[in-house]
């Protein structure tokens, strides 16, 4: 029996339909009555695009099952059949749209936010459901809304996933890696997969626990690898892997401690695929250091800076041809061999794969890197409503200034000392700002002509 509660009350909290996905704070901004009519206006558009079944699938976090029974009465009141996958990380519900009978999927995730977060991630027709798309759901639940009676089927997933994580590779040298899923939703996924990979593997909070115990789901933080990194060299491991709390992010350690960042291991990536594809396409997110690009370029590679975020590098891929694709925050997309969604899991086996068959450790590689002085991703607290504005303010007067900036997410501002970019965070109320330069003096002036520009923006932030 349908609550009345779920039915009539109507309206979604604003702050909860984002640029990429639909998320908010359990009990305050996303509530159980929210879930369902987001399963009623997401099925709304499926059936207007003729679809008629969907895949759900969910994250550990202690909300997920009452967000996602709730979904699932508004999907099938949409008149959608519904797929349940259970529990399991977002690339397995991307992968379901690849081989079960569906034309949309939604997974009930909050990411690597805290225990406290949840929401929803959208795919239609195995393409990224974003932007106005979302923020139309605010209109549409008000108009009249597809009506039926769908069934429910529950379907499981992991064996085929796992099996398809390896497909056609051929591993060269043993290592030994640890694995951190972070009590996230990778970890029974991980307990399985480590078992079919030569080498030996070291699981760590290895439970699905919605309290995240052991540290925060968020491995772009370097606070949160310290135990991965301490087990690492205590146990003198060739490799250290992380995921955060849905598994479509990955973060890496090697075996000196050193943490790649996103546009590290991209770059590794990359440098491979041109082996074999000496002029394919790759997309990096603009926060992407210049070494990338630089190098990609010196390597005959054809590379695109876009925009960051998973939703919008997808639609970049598909309409490109890209053949890889990374972002700094550890989303990486792969087309050569796979489907050119981000996959954590699958993206630490092609590195394992990589370094099994490398002559070169990890370590070598990081080694190896041109230097260039930067700061890590640095969060600024600001008001929603300015969030957006200010880079656009930015920007104007920039360009009245002569300088040459690149305007396609924020503001990547160019110096005679290297760069710095300022851009709205989609996910959170803050403006990520990061700077890079050629030399290590000019860095604090790069860091100065930021904060000079964002004070007369009134804004005052340690850079």
């Amino acid at each position: 029996m349908k609550s009345a509660s779920l039915l009539n009350n109507k309206g979604f909290h604003p702050s909860i339909l984002r640029e990429y996905d639909i998320r908010g704070v359990v009990g305050q901004t996303l509530l159980e009555k929210d879930a369902y009519w987001v399963g009623r206006c997401f099925g709304h558009r499926v059936r207007e695009s003729s679809g008629k079944a969907i895949a759900v699938c969910r994250d550990g976090r202690l909300s997920s099952p009452q967000l996602e029974s709730a979904l699932i009465r508004g999907l099938c009141d949409a008149g959608l059949d519904v797929y349940q996958l259970g529990v399991g990380p977002t690339p397995m519900l991307y992968y379901a749209e690849y081989i079960l009978p569906i034309d949309a999927a939604i997974m009930v995730t909050g990411s690597h936010n805290p225990p406290s977060h949840n929401g929803f991630k959208m795919s239609l027709n195995r393409k990224p459901f974003f932007g106005e798309d979302i923020l139309d759901f605010a209109k549409l639940i008000n108009e009249s809304l597809s009506t039926g009676q769908g069934n429910i089927y529950e379907s499981s997933l992991s064996s085929l996933y796992i099996d398809r994580l390896t497909q056609g590779m051929e591993f060269g040298k043993e290592l030994t890696v640890v694995w951190d899923p972070g009590n996230g939703s990778t970890a029974e996924i991980l307990k399985t997969l480590v078992q079919n990979l030569p080498g030996n593997h070291i699981l760590l909070n290895a439970e699905i626990d919605g309290n995240f115990p052991s540290h925060p789901p968020d491995p772009s933080d370097p606070v949160n690898l310290t135990q991965l990194r301490q087990v690492v060299l205590e146990k003198k491991c060739d490799l250290g892997v992380a995921f955060d709390g849905d598994g479509d992010r990955l973060a890496a350690i090697d075996h000196k401690g050193h943490i790649l960042l996103g546009d590290q291991l991209l770059l590794l990536f990359a440098r491979d695929l041109l082996t074999r594809e000496p002029t394919a396409t790759i997309i990096a997110d603009v926060k992407t250091s210049q070494v990338f690009f630089d190098d990609i370029g010196r390597l005959g590679g054809n590379v695109i800076m876009w925009k960051t975020g998973h939703s919008h590098i997808k639609e970049k891929m598909a309409k490109s041809g890209a053949q890889l694709a990374g972002e700094m925050s550890g989303h990486f997309f792969f087309k050569e061999n796979y489907y050119g969604f981000d996959d954590g899991i699958y993206a630490a086996i092609r590195l394992i794969y990589l370094l099994s068959h490398s002559s070169q450790d990890l370590a070598a590689f990081y080694e190896g890197l041109p230097y260039l002085p930067s700061t890590p991703e640095i969060r600024i607290s600001c008001n929603p409503t300015r969030k957006f504005q200010i880079p656009e303010n930015i920007k104007v007067r920039l360009l009245e200034q002569g300088y040459s900036l690149i305007d396609i997410d924020g503001v990547r501002v160019q110096l005679n000392e290297g760069w710095w970019l300022l851009r709205a965070s989609h996910t959170q109320d803050v403006l990520v700002a990061r700077c890079e330069a050629y030399k290590k003096e000019g860095l604090e002036h790069i860091k100065q002509h930021l904060r000079d520009v964002l004070v007369k923006e009134k804004l005052f932030h340690d850079i």
